[in-house]
């Protein structure tokens, strides 16, 4: 959860800056046992998983790494949507591990890594560092058309 500043975002100079789209990213990490032949393993309740889960969550590998929740869900009708000439915010967080947002094709015109809005933000940020447990956002304005992906640049789990 990120609080947004009730007079709202300003510049790295104090004027305020505005958005016409705010879009959430909740990064979230996932622990799945495996069995001996590496297929996900399948558990009558929840509880019963426990000891599992603990061991393969203590190796800080997860088994997946998603956005919102699940595999593609910032895809298709999901995804994050803007016209040339318009501004999103992006608020990212994630939980348990530090991450390294990016935007290809694009940049942080703007960006509050560590999610204080009384700090001056960093400028034009091509990937910016979001701490585990916390929350930052980022600002874009669009120059140009195009598909661009929004990407955790934590190039070794890709």
């Amino acid at each position: 959860i990120m609080v947004l500043p009730r007079d709202g975002l300003k510049d790295d100079t104090g004027k305020p800056v505005r958005y016409d789209h705010i879009y959430y990213v909740g990064e979230n990490d996932f622990y799945i046992p495996r069995d001996e032949q590496g297929q996900f393993k399948k558990y009558e309740t929840a509880g019963d998983n426990y000891d599992d889960t603990l061991n393969v969550m203590r190796g800080l590998i997860p088994t997946h790494v998603v956005f919102n929740g699940k595999a593609g869900s910032l895809t298709g009708d999901n995804a994050m949507k803007a016209k040339v000439g318009e501004t999103i915010l992006i608020v990212h967080s994630q939980a348990n591990r530090d991450t390294r947002p990016h935007l290809i094709g694009g940049h942080g015109d703007f960006v509050w890594e560590q999610g204080k809005f009384a700090n001056p933000p960093a400028k034009d940020l091509e990937t910016w560092f979001i701490r585990g447990g916390s929350a930052g956002a980022a600002l874009y304005t669009f120059l140009q058309p195009g598909i661009y992906a929004y990407v955790n640049h934590n190039l070794i789990e890709a």
